[in-house]
């Protein structure tokens, strides 16, 4: 039997190869759409993607039949014709349904790819059967076979491509999408240029299509109409995918600053840790699970010891980095179920989500304790801090939030006045003493405000000739409730509440002040000495403070003399080296006092511009008795005067003591013995008389 030969025109062909790819690129692109869309978009996009790619798939292989020439005129019935359009365009749907669910197994790419490879099978030889040939087209089976199988193998790896690539939206994303388009392309290019080898067109065959359209004209038209229709559809998708991506870039960037508003409500912006608010509503959930599962809890009140002063005294960015240290040692102490709040200020709470009983919750707290006592490093210099901790168990010590709250507060304020450094337990006396902390705080801030305070005034006597050498200023509380209030009991409220750096400023002031008027009225000019506490020493511009109090009292330098504790130049010796040396540029005396009860080295002695040591009043009151007091005051005397400083006895009382300091060669001494602290009135008086009746022994500086 002869067949008819035919030949490809070579333009519809290539066209055939642009529509293909075009055709594949867009399919890729239009997966992600629908996949990423919900609702009504998603299946607006379905069918609209549905419509685009099978008409370009089907264009290209309606192409690819335009382009074979037989020596017969052809045309195609027209219903025919569109029966092959909406199989293409079902099979379109059937795939873009397959690559958008969440997940596609292996079952489903295979079981997807035969259906799909077996639909475009149908749409081509459908396209094929339009022709109307009389006698029928006679196919190669094997070759038809060939052309299916090629259809199903293209079709699932055109599956697996979209599903993989239908997200990524990214240059390299469109680039992987290109390169897979023309492999897609080229696929689909083999399986129709295979099925139509298959068509064998028998000699005298006659296309029995009257009225269809014309082949060139034809081709023209469904080129163009493929070409603009994948152009628009492909476009849309870009636009809609950008849109979508800003729209999801405004949605993210809007939930971030959602999510970041809600935590700075709920958390204290400078430690990050919970704050007053989310620390209200763990507690009320750990009493809600307590009351129904019958479990105890421990809420602890934490307060660092002395804050306020380091805070005033080395500036509250230091303070702050202090804060974030202490509030990293607490985090990493606890456990996850804890919850560890920042109140504000130094004030901490810890909720231990659940607890056997109280011994669990004092290990805890020990273990609190342990941690925080180790230096925390701030700016290359090591601080060492410590904290008060009150505790307060549900349901022993309250069943509400406020009770339990103002339970450990009063147990953190009872563990302050055991001595800070410290645990303690609810007990119910703690509110009464609570109560009367509270109101000592409120009367000491009055107290400087309302000028409460008085220096009362103590000799240091020559221990060879009895002359009176110096001074030393000791501030006294005379309040309108409690009477005249010695130092130990307002003293470290004052450093814990933050009153010690205006407290000390005004002692300074008041001291050159009162010296001063002193000299001016005729009295010698004695040297008063001033105690620094630590947190007045720790503040860097004390030399500039001391020499603006100086010329604001008109005292000379010589005249002052500071004293300070062997922990407070210990604390940072470098510093404290500079700060000793610009005040001794001043002319005034320096002192260490309370000497033995701190480092008790003489080594770190030589570091520092000091005049003079101070043996502290324990050393003093067995020294005519105790064989070892004796052995090292005289210790501190031999190597004292070999560096060339004097030494001064405290707390002397009897005249044993003095006599057995005058045998060890002691300088100076501070006691009862010759006086006690006087008011100024009153220690005024005492000099005027000596001058009268002791004038030799009165030595000016």
């Amino acid at each position: 039997m002869s067949y008819l030969a035919g030949n490809y025109h070579t333009g519809f062909v290539l066209l055939s190869i642009v529509v293909a790819m075009l055709a594949s690129y867009t399919a890729l692109n239009l997966t992600g759409r629908v996949a990423e869309t919900k609702g009504l978009a998603s299946l607006l996009w379905l069918g609209g993607g549905a419509v685009a790619m099978g008409g370009g798939i089907w264009s290209m292989h309606f192409i690819g039949m335009l382009a074979y020439n037989l020596p017969i005129r052809m045309s195609y019935d027209l219903w025919i014709t569109a029966l092959s359009l909406l199989v293409a365009i079902l099979v379109s749907a059937f795939a873009l349904r397959i690559v958008t669910r969440p997940t596609v197994s292996r079952s489903h790419f295979l079981i997807g790819g035969l259906l799909m490879g077996l639909g475009i099978g149908a749409m081509h030889y459908t396209g094929m059967h339009a022709m109307q040939m009389n006698p029928a087209i006679d196919y190669d089976y094997p070759i038809v076979g060939l052309s299916i199988v090629i259809a199903i193998v293209a079709s699932i790896a055109a599956l697996w491509l979209a599903f993989t690539l239908r997200t990524d939206q990214s240059m390299l994303g469109h680039t992987k999408k290109a390169g897979a388009a023309v492999i897609m392309g080229m696929a689909i290019i083999t399986m129709h240029y295979t099925g139509m080898e298959a068509a064998r067109f028998t000699a005298g065959s006659i296309c029995m299509a009257a009225g269809g359209i014309d082949n060139d004209l034809l081709g023209v038209l469904v080129g163009a109409a493929a070409l603009t229709l994948l152009t628009i559809t492909l476009l849309l998708s870009v636009v809609d995918s950008r849109l979508a991506a800003r729209t999801a870039r405004l949605v993210h960037s809007l939930s971030h600053a959602n999510r970041q508003l809600h935590h700075l409500a709920l958390h204290d912006a400078l430690t990050r840790l919970p704050n007053r608010s989310l620390l209200e509503d763990r507690i009320e959930q750990a009493i809600a699970t307590g009351e129904r599962n019958n479990k105890r809890f421990a809420l602890m009140f934490l307060d660092l010891d002395r804050f306020k002063t380091i805070n005033d005294s080395l500036g509250h960015h230091y303070g702050d980095k202090l804060l974030q240290g202490v509030a990293t040692r607490l985090t990493g102490c606890l456990r996850a179920e804890d919850t560890v709040a920042r109140l504000g200020g130094d004030e901490f709470v810890v909720l231990l989500g659940e607890v056997a009983g109280p011994t669990v919750a004092a290990n805890i707290a020990q273990k609190l304790l342990d941690t925080l006592a180790l230096p925390i490093v701030i700016e290359e210099q090591q601080q060492s801090v410590s904290v008060s901790i009150g505790i307060s168990m549900f349901p022993n010590d309250g069943t509400t939030l406020r009770e339990l709250m103002s339970n450990a507060d009063s147990a953190m304020y009872h563990a302050k006045k055991m001595g800070r450094a410290n645990h303690q337990f609810f007990a119910p006396e703690m509110n009464a003493a609570a109560g009367a902390r509270l109101l000592l705080e409120q009367q000491l801030r009055r107290a400087l405000e309302n000028d409460e305070f008085e220096l009362h005034y103590q000799p240091k006597i020559n221990v060879a000739s009895g002359a009176v050498m110096a001074m030393e200023a000791l501030v006294r509380w005379r309040s309108p409730e409690r009477g005249l209030v010695p130092p130990n009991e307002f003293i470290a409220v004052s450093e814990e509440i933050g009153l010690i750096i205006p407290l000390g400023a005004w002692v300074l002031r008041e001291a050159c002040r009162q010296n001063r008027a002193w000299q001016r009225d005729g009295l010698p000019h004695l040297r008063v000495a001033v105690n620094l506490s630590a947190y007045q020493f720790r503040q860097k511009d004390l030399p500039e403070f001391v020499a603006a109090v100086l010329l604001e009292t008109g005292l000379d330098g010589a005249c002052l003399e500071l004293e300070v504790t062997e922990s407070v130049v210990m604390h940072n010796p470098a510093e404290a080296a500079q700060i000793l040396e610009r005040l001794h540029a001043q002319g005034i005396h320096i002192s260490v006092d309370d000497f033995g009860t701190g480092y008790s080295s003489l080594g770190y002695l030589k570091q520092f511009r000091l005049d003079t040591l101070k043996i502290d009043r324990s050393f003093v009151r067995d020294i005519s008795s105790n064989a070892d007091d004796a052995a090292i005051v005289r210790s501190v005397i031999a190597l004292a005067h070999s560096l060339r400083l004097e030494v001064i006895a405290e707390g002397v009382e009897t005249k044993e003591q003095l006599d057995y300091l005058r045998e060890l060669g002691c300088d100076q001494y501070q006691g009862y013995l010759r006086s006690k602290p006087l008011p100024a009135g009153e220690f005024e008086a005492m000099l005027r008389g000596a001058m009268l009746t002791e004038a030799p022994l009165l030595r000016a500086v």
